[in-house]
């Protein structure tokens, strides 16, 4: 069974890290060998604050940014948001980018790659929980979260040690039975 894993980087703004995080773990997803990786930048698909005249739940979408964003989405069989935590929360551009969309995210997993300071992010990805399990996305509990991560980066980007390694191995392999397991609920 061929699986598609989307690797959303979700920070937008200028000097964001989100890129470094979001190039290693594709890269280390690619190793792993259970999905096909399709790396998606929220800064390159430009959404603006939610502006569709429709509700996401009819799927009529007008703009091209949303038909780019659907067309990102639609066809991954899991989901990795690469996010940094600002003020305990996700970005907003985390949750202008779910509300954009509906059917896309339906039976879909989704794992974390999170970055921020002593937590790791790990509030920010309890904070986004709960806006996908109500778009029927199914957030698993392995995740990989980087705290303090400025001490991670290097001349090559993000210097991933072990426990990034193996949190991502195990998050991995969790996506890959819920994704099997899921796909018959989106066919």
């Amino acid at each position: 069974m061929s699986l598609t894993l989307a690797v959303v980087t979700v920070s937008t703004r200028p000097g964001r890290k989100g890129p470094l995080f979001a190039a290693w773990f594709a890269a280390h997803a690619r190793d792993h060998g259970a999905f096909e990786v399709k790396e998606i930048d929220l800064a390159e698909i430009a959404l603006p604050i939610f502006d569709e005249p429709e509700h996401p739940m009819k799927g009529l979408y007008q703009h091209e940014h949303t038909k780019r964003w659907s067309a990102a989405i639609a066809p991954a069989d899991a989901i990795v948001f690469v996010m940094p935590e600002y003020n305990y929360m996700p970005p907003p551009s985390f949750f202008n980018a779910v509300n954009y969309l509906h059917r896309e995210w339906g039976y879909k997993p989704v794992g974390f790659v999170s970055y921020a300071g002593l937590s790791g992010g790990t509030r920010a990805v309890q904070a986004a929980k709960p806006i996908l399990t109500t778009v029927k996305a199914m957030p698993i509990p392995e995740q990989v979260a980087v705290p303090a991560f400025f001490e991670h980066l290097g001349p090559s980007g993000f210097e991933a040690k072990e426990p990034h390694r193996s949190s991502a191995t195990q998050m991995l392999n969790e996506l890959k039975k819920w994704a099997e397991a899921l796909k018959v609920l989106r066919a």
